[in-house]
């Protein structure tokens, strides 16, 4: 078999929550000996299950903070050390892991680090061509906001992010749960590449910044660039484009069923009304042209959704797709898992769970990419809390059993948070009830094959 891209590379992952556990993730996918620490009495979220995940058929049971599903995808294929790094000799442990590693990955706002002696110039102390992945609301340095705490679901506001999502008249809105954790998951993983690249040249080590405050900043390039060039403010238009129409989302057959379509020429549209058995709007003076499309989009509007309620959205994509009018159906969370292309691009990845952790066999999801001389698959499922404990400590580091013993009775490592409880688990049936879920199926694991 090919090499993986990162083996030999070794990461310590003392990160939380969502975009740097996820970036680890992919690491890990990618050949990386990934190894995430945590404390004893601070797990990661994303173990008590709740918001963070949903626990194995909704029940959390023993060991509940090793089954959470979000911490096991982004977590997997890592390895586990818990290690008190609030207690001076935790913190020594971690520099002499420093001293045999690649690349430090940290999410802390920046006091933490600096108060901890381990920010890049003492970690350089250690090895001078370490890497320091460090990701934060604001940055370090010295800004005015550098020292706030931050977090996706909120920080969404301050990117412009709120200003354009939403529906014309209405107020700004999000455009997920955490929508900018995730640009800098891929964000990290690129700076990654390059640092890494860097320090094979030259023999340097690199300290990447990462602000989220930033990251988002960066997909709004056009707004940017029409509010520098020509003074305009961008705004919220829900569905619609400034320049293609009719675009927006529709009604297909059955409950909740969508497709969505967008016009970008007078060509597609009139092939729009073809396929609809509408020729006469074709040579409509309303719909003329993009800026009577535009000034006309409701009737517009109730025009195609009465003809796309009686369709199957896969058919209607076929149909319209056929016609060379970019279209989608709208896919919900069971639709991906049976939907053709994704199971023929191998995305989601059955990963065979331990028999002891009481999860059974899941679907992760996979990467939006592929390699064609390197075939890569998620390696496992997330590590149990302290599960390579003693690997890394006593294998790695070379401890003895008494002073590994020693650091066990005094709870600087351990294999059972010393803290947290798993989040209130609601009944399927209730949260369909409450409307915070659509729908339940008692028999997907059979539907997806997993029993």
């Amino acid at each position: 078999m090919p090499r993986l891209p990162l083996e030999g590379i070794r990461i310590l992952d003392s990160t939380y929550v969502f975009a740097l556990p996820y970036a680890g993730g992919h690491l890990a996918d990618l050949g990386a000996e990934v190894i995430k620490i945590e404390g004893p009495g601070r797990p990661d979220v994303t173990r008590t299950g709740g918001y963070a995940g949903s626990f194995p058929e909704n029940q959390a049971g023993e060991e509940w903070w090793n089954k959470p599903s979000t911490y096991n995808l982004l977590n997997r294929g890592k390895k586990s050390l818990v290690l008190d790094m609030g207690d001076e000799r935790g913190r020594d442990l971690f520099r002499e892991l420093v001293a045999v590693s690649d690349v430090v990955m940290e999410n802390f706002t920046p006091r933490v680090m600096r108060r901890w002696n381990l920010d890049y110039p003492n970690l350089r102390k250690i090895k001078p061509d370490i890497i320091l992945v460090s990701n934060t609301g604001y940055g370090h340095g010295d800004g005015p906001y550098s020292g706030y705490p931050a977090q996706a679901t909120t920080q969404e506001a301050t990117h412009g992010h709120c200003w354009v999502t939403g529906y014309l008249d209405d107020g700004p809105a999000k455009a997920g749960a955490s929508f900018v954790d995730f640009l800098s998951t891929w964000s990290a993983i690129f700076a990654l590449g390059a640092a890494l690249r860097y320090r094979n040249r030259t023999g340097k080590g690199q300290w990447i910044d990462i602000a989220m405050y930033q990251a988002g900043v960066m997909f709004l390039s056009e707004y940017l660039m029409d509010a520098e060039i020509n003074g305009r403010e961008g705004g919220r238009m829900g569905n619609r484009h400034p320049y293609r129409a009719p675009q927006g989302c529709y009604p297909a057959l059955g409950k909740d069923q969508w497709i969505t379509l967008s016009v970008g020429s007078d060509e597609e549209w009139q092939s729009l009304c073809r396929l609809m058995g509408r020729d006469e709007l074709a040579s409509d003076a309303r719909f003329g042209d993009i800026l009577a499309r535009r000034e006309n989009h409701d009737e517009l509007d109730e025009i195609i959704a009465e003809w796309t309620a009686t369709t199957d959205k896969f058919e209607l994509m076929h149909l319209i797709q056929g016609a060379g009018i970019p279209s989608g159906p709208v896919l919900t969370g069971r639709d991906i898992h049976f939907d053709p292309h994704y199971r023929h691009r191998g995305f989601l990845e059955r990963v065979d769970f331990p028999a002891e952790r009481g999860v059974g066999s899941r679907f992760l999801m996979g990467r939006p990419y592929k390699y064609s001389n390197t075939p890569m698959s998620i390696k496992g499922p997330g590590p149990k809390f302290g599960q390579n404990n003693e690997e890394m400590l006593k294998e790695l580091l070379a401890l003895d059993d008494a002073t590994y013993q020693g650091l066990l009775d005094e709870t600087i490592i351990t294999t059972t948070p010393t803290s947290g409880d798993p989040s209130p688990q609601m009944e399927p049936a209730r949260a369909v009830e409450l409307g915070l879920l659509a729908e339940y199926d008692p028999d997907y694991l059979q539907r997806l094959g997993l029993v």
